[in-house]
Parts: C-alpha cells; sequence; structure tokens
C-alpha cells in the first residue's frame, strides 16, 4: 500500500481498517476518488461495475474527512433506492464506523423508532435514508434538520441510475436543492451506479445548477469475460389444457440446467415470477429433492426477501432465486453463478445492471436468454412472422457489447412531483408566497421548464381541491384538505403506489398485492411460491386471509413496461440486414430469427417500412417508441384506424393510397401541434400520482412533453412521403 497516494492520505483509522480487510491495494475507483472526495470542492460519479468496491471507494475518503474534521452532528447522509439496500449497507459499513468512532443510523419506515430517537437527541456520523423518509423529515422535523445536518460533508446516492428520468428521481433533485437552501451552502454530491449512458447528461441531473464542477470517475478495469446463450421456444396456437406451453418447457429446462448452483432468474413480472418459482418448486418436490427456487419481489414481506438474500449470502446452498428488478440494485447477494431472463429484458441499462451479478470472482459471466415466440399460421400477425422478441434481444446483446446503453429521459414537466414539493414546502414553513415557491423549486431547483404562467395555473389548480389558500399577506398555507394531504403517509411518495392488500395465513403475514381486479373468496392464487385459498377479505381493513390450496394461478399485478429506445430499434434493423446468425443461439433460437430474416427481406424491407398485408397496412418506422406512439396518434386524428404494439403501427382498412393522402394532410397543415399540445389527443391524461390535482390543460401538456415527439415523427412522415 506504501505505493499508494490515495491510501496515505486516508485517516489513520480508515487505513488500519483496511488493513484489516487484507487488502494489497485500492481498486482503481477508490484510488481516484480520494482526492476529490477529501477535498470536497466538487461532485463526484463514480460508475462501475456491481462489486467494483463503489460503496468503499466514496465512503472510505467521505469518512475520513468527517474523522478528521470531527464534524458535529451529521456527516455522511447516504440516500438508497431501496430499504433492502439500506440494511445491506448497515451490515457493511458497520466495521469501519466502529473503528472510526462513528454512528451509522439507518432510517426508513422498518426502523424501530428507538433507533430514531438516538439520532434525534444526538446527531451524528451516519444516516441512511430513503428519499421518501428525507421528505417526512423536512415536512414534519425541520428544525432538526436544520440543526442536524449544519455540517454535513458529503450526499452520497447510490444506485444513481434508478432514480435517472423518473418522478422519484425529480423529488430527489428537489430534497436535495431544499436541503442546501435550508443549510444556506453547496454540499459536494457522490453518485455511485454501475449503470450509466452519457456521462455528462447524468452529471446534469445529479445537479440542475451547472456552477458546482463535477468529476467523473469510471473504473478502468477490464471486465471479465462473457457467455451467452439464446434458447429458443415455440408456442403452439390452440393449446388446450392438456398441452406443453412454451413457458412448461422453459421451466422444465431452467430445471434442468440451473439445479445444483445458484443463479438469478429475471422474469419481468411478479406474476410470472411467482408462476416460474412454484413450478421449479413443484419440479423439486416431485424429484424428491430439496427446494432452491424461491420468488423475490417488492411485494413479498421482508421476512420472505430477507431470508432470501441471506441465503444467497451463505454461497453453502444452491439457491436461484426468481426475481423482479428488485434484485438488479446492489443489495449484497454475492456471486451468482448465471443470468436467467424470461422473455426480452426491458432495456440494454437493465440488461448490464443484471449481468453484473454474475462473473463476480474474475470468472466469466453468463447470461442465458429464454425466449418463446409463437407458431407460424395464416393468421400470423406481422411481429410474430418477424421474430420480433428473439431479435430485440439479439440487438440489446449487441448493443450491450458495444458499451452503449439508453441515455436519461430529459425535459420533462413532472408536473405531478411538483404539486408534491409545493405542499411539502409550504408544510415545512408554515406559509410561503407564491414567487417564493416558484423561485425555489423552478427557477433555481428542478422544474426549470415550469415558467411562472404555468405555476401559477398549478397554484390555483391546488387552490381549487382547498389544498392551498392565500391569506390577506399573500402567504400561502395549507388548507384543510391540504393538511389531511400531507399528514398522509402516502403522501411521501412521488411516484403512484396503488392499493396493496396485505396477504396472512393463520396470522403470519406473507406479503401484499397490489392487484387490479380484485380477489374473490374461493379463488386459488400463487404467492410466494406457494398455492392458497382466499378465504375472506376485508376490504375496511385491506387484509385478505389465506389457507393453504393445491391449485391456482398468479395474481395480477399492476406495472407497465418500459420503453423501448430508437438505438436499439435501429440495431434491430441491422440484425435483419446484416442477415448473420449469433453463435450464442441454440437451434430453435437460430431457427427463429432465420425465419425473421427470411420474412424481412421477402417484405423489401430494407428498402420499405411499408407492408400491406390483406386490409391491413404495417407501418414500421424502427423508430423509438415515443416517435412510433406519435405517429400513431397523429394518424388516428387524420382519420386512420392506427394502432402500436412493438415498435410496429398496424392501420386497418387502409391502403398505401389512403395512407399517403393521410401523410400529405399532415404534413401540409400550416401550423403543426407541438408535443404538448398533442396532450390534448389523448382522452385520458391521469397517469402520475397527482395528476388529478392539475388543471386539464396542464396534465395534457405534462403528458405530452412525456410521451410525444412530434418534430421526429414528422421527420419520418416527410422522409416516406419523397
Amino acid at each position: 500500500m506504501s505505493a499508494s497516494v490515495g491510501y496515505n492520505l486516508l485517516h489513520k483509522n480508515v487505513q488500519r481498517w483496511i488493513w484489516k480487510q487484507n487488502w494489497t491495494e485500492l481498486r482503481d475507483i477508490q484510488e481516484r476518488a480520494v482526492v476529490p472526495i477529501l477535498n470536497a470542492d466538487c461532485d463526484v460519479i463514480i460508475s462501475a461495475a456491481t462489486a467494483a468496491g463503489k460503496t468503499e471507494a466514496a465512503f472510505l475518503p467521505a469518512c475520513s474527512r468527517i474523522a478528521e474534521t470531527k464534524a458535529d452532528g451529521v456527516g455522511i447522509l447516504y440516500i438508497s433506492p431501496l430499504k433492502a439496500l439500506i440494511n445491506d449497507q448497515l451490515r457493511r459499513l458497520n466495521s469501519l464506523a466502529e473503528i472510526l468512532e462513528l454512528t451509522v443510523t439507518p432510517w426508513h419506515g422498518d426502523v424501530l423508532r428507538s433507533v430514531k430517537d438516538k439520532q434525534r437527541k444526538n446527531p451524528d456520523g451516519i444516516i441512511l435514508i430513503t428519499p421518501e423518509s428525507l421528505e417526512s423529515l423536512f415536512l414534519n422535523q425541520a428544525a432538526w434538520c436544520n440543526r442536524a445536518f449544519s455540517s454535513l460533508s458529503h450526499i452520497i446516492i447510490d444506485e444513481f441510475h434508478a432514480f435517472i428520468g423518473t418522478e422519484r428521481g425529480c423529488q430527489l433533485q428537489s430534497l436535495l436543492h431544499r436541503l442546501e437552501f435550508m443549510l444556506g451552502r453547496t454540499v459536494p454530491r457522490i453518485a455511485l451506479s454501475a449503470t450509466l449512458g452519457d456521462m455528462n447528461q447524468v452529471a446534469k441531473f445529479l445537479r440542475v445548477s451547472p456552477q458546482f464542477p463535477c468529476e467523473i470517475i469510471e473504473s478502468n478495469t477490464s471486465h471479465s469475460n462473457l457467455k451467452i446463450q439464446l434458447r429458443g421456444y415455440l408456442d403452439s396456437e390452440g393449446n388446450n389444457a392438456e398441452s406443453v406451453t412454451a413457458l412448461d418447457e422453459i421451466i422444465e429446462d431452467l430445471y434442468k440446467i440451473l439445479r445444483g448452483k445458484s443463479h438469478l432468474i429475471f422474469a419481468n413480472s411478479r406474476g410470472r415470477t411467482e408462476e416460474i418459482a412454484t413450478s421449479l418448486a413443484d419440479l423439486c418436490e416431485k424429484d424428491g429433492v430439496p427446494n432452491e427456487f424461491f420468488p423475490h419481489h417488492g411485494s413479498l414481506s421482508k421476512e420472505f426477501r430477507e431470508g432470501l438474500e441471506a441465503r444467497l449470502q451463505k454461497e453453502n446452498l444452491p439457491t436461484s432465486a426468481v426475481c423482479t428488478m428488485t434484485l438488479e440494485l446492489g443489495i449484497d447477494i454475492g456471486s451468482v453463478d448465471s443470468i436467467a431472463q424470461v422473455t426480452a429484458p426491458h432495456s440494454v441499462a437493465s440488461l448490464r445492471q443484471r449481468l453484473g451479478r454474475s462473473g463476480r470472482r474474475g470468472d466469466a459471466a453468463v447470461l442465458r436468454l429464454f425466449i418463446a415466440e409463437n407458431e407460424l399460421t395464416d393468421k400470423s400477425h406481422l411481429l410474430d412472422r418477424l421474430r420480433m422478441e428473439t431479435v430485440q434481444c439479439i440487438a440489446m446483446v449487441n448493443l450491450l457489447l458495444n458499451k452503449w446503453c439508453e441515455p436519461p429521459p430529459a425535459n420533462q414537466y413532472h408536473l405531478s412531483t411538483l404539486v408534491q414539493q409545493t405542499l411539502s414546502v409550504v408544510g415545512q414553513y408554515g406559509g410561503v408566497r407564491a414567487n417564493q415557491l416558484w423561485s425555489l423549486l423552478c427557477e433555481t431547483g428542478p422544474f426549470r421548464l415550469v415558467d411562472q404562467n404555468c405555476y401559477i395555473r398549478l397554484l390555483r389548480s391546488l387552490g381549487e381541491h382547498d389544498l392551498i389558500t392565500q391569506m390577506r399577506d399573500g402567504q400561502l398555507v395549507l388548507g384543510e384538505k391540504g393538511e389531511q394531504f400531507v399528514e398522509n403517509f402516502h403522501f411521501y411518495t412521488a411516484f403512484n403506489t396503488p392499493e396493496e392488500y396485505r396477504l396472512e395465513c393463520e396470522s403470519r403475514v406473507l406479503g401484499t398485492v397490489p392487484i387490479d381486479k380484485p380477489l374473490t373468496v374461493g379463488q386459488l392464487i400463487i404467492f410466494a411460491g406457494k398455492r392458497w385459498e382466499v378465504l375472506n377479505i376485508n376490504a375496511e381493513k385491506k387484509v385478505i386471509l389465506l389457507k393453504k390450496a393445491s391449485g391456482g394461478r398468479p395474481p395480477q399485478f399492476g406495472g407497465n413496461g418500459l420503453e423501448v429506445h430508437e438505438i436499439v430499434r435501429q440495431e434491430m434493423r441491422r440484425v435483419y440486414s446484416n442477415k448473420s446468425i449469433p453463435v450464442y443461439l441454440d437451434k430453435k433460437a437460430k431457427e427463429a430469427l432465420a425465419e425473421g430474416i427470411e420474412c424481412f427481406h421477402a417484405l423489401e424491407l430494407e428498402r420499405t417500412c411499408l407492408v400491406q398485408m390483406g386490409s391491413t397496412l404495417h407501418v414500421l418506422p424502427w423508430c423509438g417508441d415515443q416517435i412510433t406512439i406519435t405517429l400513431t396518434i397523429l394518424l388516428r386524428h387524420a382519420g386512420l384506424a392506427a394502432d402500436c404494439f412493438g415498435g410496429v403501427i398496424d392501420i386497418r382498412n387502409c391502403t398505401l393510397d389512403t395512407f399517403y393522402t393521410s401523410v400529405d394532410s399532415i404534413l401540409s397543415c400550416v401550423q403543426q401541434p407541438t408535443s404538448e399540445e398533442m396532450g390534448s389527443y389523448v382522452p385520458d391524461t391521469i397517469v402520475e400520482k397527482h395528476d388529478a390535482l392539475l388543471a386539464k390543460e396542464l396534465r395534457e401538456q405534462a403528458y405530452g412533453r412525456k410521451y410525444f415527439d412530434v418534430e421526429g415523427a414528422l421527420e419520418f412522415l416527410s422522409e416516406i412521403a419523397q
């Protein structure tokens, strides 16, 4: 370690801790992070693969700084998207904090009040918190926050990519800005993530104000080798109850291939997660062997989730977690032998994040994709004929290997979150003038697209709902309904939180389920990897009583798929055009890809984007979902029966001549609608949590900006009209 400049700059007790870990050197990101974090004169972004030492890269110098300065109060505020990640970091930080005589306090809804009270009495050390709990502190204990954070040295944000471009991320931006406004100074921020796109865009999201510099640290360490296999499956039409489906075959293969070692199986939805986990457990029981397959998702109780995480950490029992995005983030579960992906991944960024869980001891990372396509018939849709699911997977793998991932979405209004932040600030200070609110949240804060006129309309909407009222001196205060509104614990979340029912069996809590269609007494469901019968539903207490059963189907959980980026679709087109078959495809997957490529060239899609099949005209723009959706709405507005799915636009009862006539009419409009104005074309624009509190024109404005790209759509139409 004597040759390490960074090591020699660290506090002596931090050096002692490093020696106790038997480290022979600091990793590259750890070495490079020491100076900028110790100097505390810039923000820092640390981007590296999972298990590359990002946590230590941030905490070793940050803890050194507060140990040297002997900060009076909380020295480090660590913000995490997950309570489970906070619990995990608490375990990892305990030995370092002990040697430095620092207090580490977890702060979220599951933490005992006595633990929080101890920190309240004597603010000290490190607080590990979620954005929602920080929101609660600002609203309910603002004076304590001012005192406790007065000497704050650094703010560390873990899994930063999980926040970027989301309502929750905008809430976090606002909270950090409000914190600095409260303290009257800039607090350096450290962002940690294994998956980031354009780093300059990421820096702009970390701090909307450009005055404070930002140092970007990306790992120079070469990643382990990657082994990939894509296995194809065929789903027959007209399946009866006795026939074997593609999912049945996938489950059989998961059992044969994965049993005996530890893996993560990503199934993309909680319903499919439960179905796969239960079926795999059934196979273990059928063969008379111990079960190795367990579900893991956000609706399961803390007991189930933490029990499975602990089992994975021990690494002495073969364990496969069938999971959603919950195990995509940085909870320490040790290394797994492979990643299995059932259906196409949501995004390249998500795929990269998941893959970082495998190959963490220098071994090759292993990715297995299990992709089903529908059997082709005379009535098959163009999407099936082109084998889009298989091609999308290949395109995403190609982009992964080229180290590309989706850039963060930008230029959103986030008006729903602005409603929350407005009410929170008014509640925090008791009374605030409209111009002060706009200056804090919009002019200098994260809602910079919102001008004064727009904000006045938003405030009027809140007034009409009796959430705020204006006093004679001009100050805005919470109205009667506003006080009730902010006192509800649901207020602290910026994202939609659907009503959930608690599932219980013999007084034991199994977890919760947000269900779009209510369950009925006597219905059979699958949950926590087992089958249950619904005994009773208490709508008032939101409790469902269950008993064990022998049949069932997964409950219908909520949740929408993510948008596919334009670069992914362009890469898909390149896969078709090149005609090359990747070596990592098995026989069925190769056959499926060959069918898709053959269809692509038979329809001459390398030179046209229009396909007439019967009375339906298919349009393949090879654009991202934002442009594709915009095109669909513009065509509908021109009188065509257009729908889109999977990047393909279907126009029923339409000929080429009719299509071109409609395109000409769209392009000949003297005044084209803006993306914001196109929100008025949509009948229901209530999407985000507080959208219902906004005036209709404001909702349409925010919706249009988020979901439409008129400029890109018109550019596409102009090209095909030539």
